[in-house]
């Protein structure tokens, strides 16, 4: 057996974070996808730390990855390293408490374009000495890890070492231009098989990866597969846009839809479930004067809906 040659002080500590992630994730793929990386990246971030170590960390097998005997031995490790390395950046943040300084947001690429730019200007405005890292991406980001100092998020976070903050819920619908819809036969009201006769003759926007609409459908009683949408894309720019080409129909929040004269509703009577918009921040962060700042602000300003 080869002398180990690793050294935690001359290694990347972004290596050991993709280590932790794919040990908990069980596949290159997921721990991808948890930490926003491409899967090349990441398989190059874990041959790198395999290197600096001289050993091999996983081995393939039927089902995934398995951890050699190496690198069961470095899991827990591993683990401390991160949980101490969270308490040390925990620790300095709540030692600043002056308002200058960085503060770093993650939302949805929707929230981030159209929701956030009139926010912030307010904001900095307001306090011109807090700059603002804007990661716009519907990645959820980990703030237990501070990936993020505030996350604006359309589910619930589990952690209880979070501070979440229901701010209130955004209606969703149906909508197409209306020089698509010309030319589309109108739908019947209070028939519920004509309906969705009729609905599978339209050109219908979705997502590729993600099952989220399919999910949203089938809640509303609408049994659908992925096939049902004739263009998938999971950048939900993209189908922002798409549904303003006219490209076909597709699902947007009211109050942005509202905005666009040329779009209509479609299926009014349909119910969609709400989206729910939540202000998360770790507990300790709230001692920060600077990130307590910018968190009050962005509730009352999505609460109150100024953008």
């Amino acid at each position: 057996m080869s002398k180990l040659t690793f050294d935690p002080c001359q290694t990347d500590w972004n290596l050991i974070r993709s280590f932790v992630a794919v040990v908990e994730q069980g596949s290159l793929t997921r721990a991808a996808e948890v930490l926003g990386l491409s899967q090349p990246t990441l398989s190059r971030q874990i041959a790198e730390l395999e290197g600096s170590i001289g050993a091999a960390l996983f081995e393939r097998v039927a089902r995934g990855l398995k951890l050699t005997s190496t690198g069961e031995n470095l899991v827990e490790p591993a683990r401390y390293m991160m949980a101490a390395a969270r308490s040390l950046g925990m620790a300095a943040a709540t030692q600043d408490n002056g308002l200058r300084g960085t503060v770093r947001i993650t939302a949805s690429e929707m929230v981030s374009g159209f929701v956030l730019p009139a926010l912030l200007r307010e904001l900095a405005q307001l306090h011109p000495e807090i700059q603002i890292e804007l990661v716009a991406s519907n990645q959820v980001s980990n703030l237990l890890e501070r990936e993020a100092d505030i996350a604006i998020r359309m589910i619930r976070p589990a952690q209880s070492a979070l501070i979440a903050r229901h701010l209130t819920d955004w209606p969703i619908g149906m909508y197409g231009h209306k020089d698509y819809l010309a030319g589309l036969p109108a739908l019947p009201s209070n028939n519920q098989a004509a309906t969705l006769a009729l609905m599978q003759k339209f050109r219908w926007l979705g997502l590729d990866q993600s099952d989220q609409f399919i999910a949203g459908f089938r809640a509303a009683g609408i049994q659908i597969d992925r096939s049902f949408f004739d263009f998938r894309c999971d950048n939900y720019l993209v189908n922002w846009q798409a549904i303003q080409q006219g490209l076909g129909i597709g699902i947007a929040m009211q109050w942005l839809a509202e905005r666009n004269p040329d779009l209509e509703q479609v299926l009014v009577e349909q119910e969609l479930p709400s989206l729910p918009v939540w202000l998360t921040t770790h507990r300790e962060l709230k001692s920060s004067k600077r990130i307590r700042t910018v968190f009050d602000f962005l509730a009352e300003g999505l609460l109150q809906h100024r953008f």
